[in-house]
């Protein structure tokens, strides 16, 4: 898999305000690029999974690491 086209780290913030930050960020992207996202608000992966959900973006991955969540976020068309 490639590098994705964007990097953002949301870490230190709290619902709702790394999904905000990603939302706005994947704007800028060409459909099918990729954002990673880096949070630290435990409530991520219920939030990305909604987002990607309702917003028409696959949730390519996602993992966790020593309390840091890492999503990797596919634009949809």
């Amino acid at each position: 898999m490639s590098e994705p086209a964007l990097t953002l780290d949301a870490s230190g913030l709290k619902c709702p305000l790394p999904v905000l930050k990603a939302r706005k960020a994947i704007k800028g992207l060409e459909a099918g690029q990729t954002i990673s996202v880096h949070s630290t608000d435990p409530a991520s992966p219920l939030d990305f999974k909604h987002f990607c959900n309702s917003s028409g973006h696959e949730l390519v991955s996602e993992a966790e690491s020593e309390g840091t969540f890492t999503f990797l976020i596919r634009k949809g068309a």
